[in-house]
């Protein structure tokens, strides 16, 4: 078969613009949503994806408390079912008005543990007609890492990311597109709320029980991990262990999830959640101790009026706060980042 005979430099022309038509492909931008149910609260993300870029177009939270009752009798209530399948049902509703071309529906640590999970799969499924994945918690970290890198201004630097859930608190340490480790702790703060006993004010020796065990924690669990870790990562770079990359000196600490930004929030005195305000917001060690401090000593009733504390938070927040208070003790990291972006931007991207 005779080749046609084009002009000069029209083999080098049509390649380009074959190369250009499968990048400009590759590149095109899809609207897409993806609906996460917690332990404490589903959370709906539509957004613009463009390549590896995420464009938040619409967000929304509710509280459905699927986790309540699950430490205590190890299934999922038949209300909290009801409450998420409802909330779920709203959630889709406003994704098609949106006009989102896919949804991704996920359930974490709580559908993870219970031991109805097949059972809340099942009800969920049949309520909404979408299929339910139910994931382990180190996809959960992967995809939590995923989401904070869709950010540039954490491209090409050493990350030690925390999201504090419900019922989960996933670390995250990596630089660029390389995790080096990943994984998934039973720490938080509705869980911890179970776990511990606490009045109505707290007593101050209940914050230091709860502050003593969450050292106890951090050392005993999430330290023996870290640590070799983070002298692998030095010894690897040929490089002494600190004031380098990949150690505590260099390394940023990002907080995600929705912990983080209440305590973002109620630090910058919003009313009202705003990314813009908050996303990239440093938090120093002693803010934070002031919050978890502040938040101890006041009523249920008081804390529901406190500026940027949404007051169906008023109780967990308690745990939540004092999390993260020992993460940045225990690890002497001086302070945190805050990202508004993390699980949901990560699972985004693959929906």
């Amino acid at each position: 078969m005779s080749t046609p005979d084009y002009p000069a430099g029209a083999d080098f022309i049509l390649a380009t613009w074959h190369g250009l038509s499968i990048i400009g492909a590759a590149m095109q931008t899809v609207r897409r949503a993806v609906i996460d149910v917690g332990t404490n609260s589903i959370k709906l993300l539509v957004a613009d994806v463009t390549g590896h870029r995420v464009d938040p177009v619409y967000e929304d939270c509710r509280q459905t408390r699927l986790g309540q009752g699950l430490y205590a009798t190890g299934k999922i209530q038949p209300q909290a079912i009801t409450q998420t399948a409802i909330a779920i049902g709203a959630f889709i509703t406003i994704a098609l008005r949106y006009n989102a071309s896919s949804i991704k529906l996920f359930a974490t640590s709580a559908a993870r543990e219970a031991k109805n999970a097949d059972e809340l799969k099942a009800a969920l499924e049949q309520a909404v007609c979408l299929p339910v994945e139910i994931i382990p918690g180190e996809r959960e970290a992967h995809l939590a890492y995923l989401g904070v890198r869709t950010d540039p201004a954490f491209e090409g630097k050493p990350l030690l990311i925390f999201d504090v859930g419900g019922g989960s608190t996933e670390m995250i340490l990596g630089n660029g597109p390389h995790i080096q480790l990943q994984r998934s702790y039973q720490l938080g703060a509705v869980r911890l709320a179970n776990e511990l006993q606490h009045s109505d004010p707290p007593a101050p020796a209940e914050l230091a029980n709860c502050r003593q065990w969450l050292r106890d924690f951090v050392q005993r669990d999430i330290q023996p991990e870290l640590k070799p870790a983070l002298a692998q990562g030095a010894k690897a770079k040929g490089q002494p262990a600190s004031g380098n990359p990949g150690t505590p000196d260099s390394l940023q600490l990002v907080a995600t999830g929705g912990t983080s930004t209440v305590l973002a929030c109620i630090q910058a005195g919003l009313p009202k959640y705003d990314r813009t305000k908050i996303d990239g917001m440093r938090l120093r060690l002693d803010q934070v101790r002031a919050i978890v401090e502040q938040l101890w000593q006041m009523p249920l009733e008081n804390r529901k009026r406190v500026i940027g504390l949404p007051p169906d938070r008023a109780d967990i927040i308690l745990f939540g706060a004092a999390i993260y208070e020992a993460l940045m003790d225990k690890l002497a990291m001086p302070d945190l980042c805050i990202s508004t972006r993390g699980l949901r931007f990560g699972a985004v991207l693959e929906a």
